[in-house]
């Protein structure tokens, strides 16, 4: 009898941890899945977001960005924007199972209810404003209109004809955010960057409208791409020309010297890489474009960082 009381037990034990292990695989496939949702797996939207964020606290700091502000405009990029593809998700929802790209995200497949979506994008939120309750009054006040700009982007995407405009207010947001965090007031320049970074989201979200181009027409979803028609990249172009010209009168304004230009020269030759790229219009080169721009971000910073240890 002892040992058959030791083999149940053997079994219960067994029976115990089985439970438990099919419970770690349920919360892994919970926190993966939102890691989906939020596109963690994706950084490329966190950089493009950060980068005109990060010139414009290199030059509110006069080329010394405190680390505290550097790592708070961090974790508010990362959450505001992994915010931004949860919206964007809900209210795409019944479009992206029709959708090749993106028939696979965790609410299209229905992996993740709405309102399991819902509860991610609060929590988001409120960890995004405990982090701007760290920086002044007026960074508080701009940063609820870049919540409203991230809220309603995908609404546009349903009757505004040039969407990726939007989006780039969105995302420039973050430049007037950081000179007011540093300065307590925006200056002129800062608003020419943040023109600079609207028209480079232009750029390389209509790229990224290309490649979605045939899909969007079935649906009836507007992008600058189907706007733009077989006249995309010389409007892309031009959107390109415009965010170099924003970025020169910033080095105007600022006095910069050769390390900044050269940097914007590189710049220059990235775009010009984009657009031969992408004279194909196949999604795969389109895409190519898209993510060349986080190396566009990356030379930006580096002239302007060079300029700046340099003696400006």
């Amino acid at each position: 009898m002892a040992g058959l009381a030791d083999e149940g037990n053997g079994r219960a034990g067994i029976g115990h941890a089985g439970i438990g292990q099919r419970r770690s695989h349920w919360l892994a496939r919970r926190l993966l899945d939102i890691a989906y949702l939020t596109r963690l797996h994706r950084p490329i939207g966190i950089w493009l977001l950060l980068w005109p964020t990060v010139w414009a606290l290199w030059i509110a700091g006069d080329g010394h960005p405190p680390p505290r502000l550097l790592l708070l405009f961090l974790a508010g990029t990362v959450l505001m924007r992994s915010a931004g593809c949860v919206v964007n998700d809900l209210a795409d929802m019944n479009i992206d199972p029709h959708v090749r790209r993106t028939r696979g995200r965790p609410l299209a497949a229905r992996r993740v209810s709405p309102r399991e979506a819902v509860v991610v994008f609060l929590v988001l939120v409120a960890l995004a404003l405990l982090v701007v309750m760290q920086l002044n009054l007026l960074c508080v006040q701009l940063s609820l209109a870049g919540a409203a700009l991230t809220v309603t982007y995908p609404l546009f995407k349903r009757f505004f004809p040039i969407p990726q405009l939007y989006l780039g207010l969105a995302f420039g947001w973050g430049v007037p955010m950081a000179f007011a965090a540093q300065l307590g007031i925006v200056p002129r320049v800062g608003w020419v960057m943040m023109i600079a970074a609207i028209l480079w989201a232009g750029v390389y979200d209509s790229f990224y409208a290309m490649a979605d181009r045939t899909d969007d027409l079935k649906l009836g979803v507007k992008s600058s791409a189907i706007t733009f028609g077989d006249l995309d990249l010389v409007m892309i172009g031009a959107l390109q020309l415009m965010m170099l010209l924003a970025l020169y009168f910033t080095g105007r304004l600022l006095v910069f010297g050769a390390p900044w230009h050269a940097g914007l020269c590189v710049a220059t030759a990235m775009f010009a890489a984009q657009q031969w790229r992408a004279r194909t219009r196949a999604a795969e080169d389109c895409l190519w474009a898209f993510n060349n721009n986080n190396a566009v971000g990356l030379v930006i910073l580096a002239g302007l960082v060079i300029d700046y240890t340099s003696g400006h």
